[in-house]
């Protein structure tokens, strides 16, 4: 049985597919009395792949009260009464050296940015419209959620949120139409936004749901989950042990722009700004990281044919240079 095909087979039960697990594990190398970090814990796929991988240390990150009741079942499987293997940690990944600094440095980290299968096959988390609930999507479940901003959100900065999360070229159009709406009634379940939006934006070639990108862009904004990406790459670096490997796997280009840009950086490979301007210092200090792999790694071919959702993610690797023990930090 092929990787891939075991994997699907080991999380049938669980009811999650952790996205290219292999790939992750293989960027990971996780060892015997390592340390690792999981910052995004999710359905705990990638934390049971590699506490099954080495006989290492794990801690866990989540801020969905139930990903962390999942961690704790986990814990309870895999730790034993004179060792605990898995940590679980309650908190947002864009805090975590606040949360886990004090457990590393690690040996790895990995971050799996966006919603897990849990959250989405939950109707009432209010996150896909393909069964209909309340308009949640936070993924805490504190504070504001998407309805407040559907409903309470001006119409221009609610296109913008559409345009710049979702990057919704409709977007003016379908704030114009949510504006409309709900000046009749407000707006409260997924299926009610999904058909404004449909009403207004027809299915293109692609045959991605017109409400795909809009349900994106709500998310994000509701989770700060951009925000929250760029401070978990501006902490993280500083939480490898040497030779230590941060792993990040995006789901969307916005994501992957971020974390291509920060990756590149600390690894001292940006680029010039037009080939005719001079490198006026290029003698400076060695960057203490380098790129796992210039390109992003992206899914298998069967993966992606078994699992749609790893057809658009891409996996990206910065590791630590063993012999450096500082960071690289953008000038502020």
């Amino acid at each position: 049985m092929n990787p891939v095909s075991a994997i699907l087979r080991d999380q049938h039960d669980a009811g999650h597919i952790p996205v290219m697990l292999p790939e992750v594990l293989e960027a990971l190398a996780p060892r015997a009395g390592g340390r690792y970090l999981d910052g995004t814990f999710g359905g705990g796929g990638y934390a049971r792949g590699i506490l099954r991988s080495a006989d290492c240390d794990l801690w866990g990150i989540d801020r969905d009260p139930d990903a962390l009741a999942r961690g704790a079942e986990l814990a309870a499987a895999v730790n034993a009464t004179d060792r605990a293997r898995l940590h679980m940690l309650a908190g947002n990944f864009g805090d975590m050296q606040v949360l886990a600094a004090a457990h590393g440095p690690f040996d790895g980290i990995v971050l799996d940015i966006g919603v897990s299968s849990y959250q989405i096959d939950q109707a009432e988390r209010g996150f896909s419209f393909r069964r209909d609930g309340p308009l949640d999507m936070r993924m805490s479940r504190e504070g504001p959620h998407a309805a407040d901003i559907v409903n309470r959100t001006d119409e221009a900065e609610l296109a913008n949120i559409i345009y710049h999360y979702g990057e919704e070229r409709m977007s003016r159009r379908i704030a114009r139409a949510i504006a409309i709406a709900r000046a009749e009634a407000p707006i409260e379940t997924t299926g009610q936004l999904a058909e404004i939006i449909r009403s207004v934006v027809r299915q293109d070639r692609s045959g991605i749901d017109p409400a795909t990108r809009t349900f994106q862009a709500l998310r994000i904004a509701v989770n700060d989950e951009l925000g929250a990406l760029t401070r978990a790459l501006e902490q993280a670096p500083d939480m490898l042990a040497p030779g230590g490997a941060l792993v990040v796997v995006t789901f969307h280009s916005l994501e992957d722009r971020i974390v291509k840009r920060a990756m590149t950086h600390l690894a001292g490979r940006d680029s010039r700004p037009s080939r005719y301007e001079p490198i006026l210092d290029a003698r400076g200090p060695s960057s203490p990281f380098r790129l796992g792999h210039t390109r992003p790694v992206t899914a298998s071919p069967e993966e992606s044919r078994i699992n749609p959702r790893a057809r658009s993610a891409k996996l990206r690797t910065l590791i630590r240079i063993p012999a450096a023990s500082a960071s690289i930090r953008e000038p502020s």
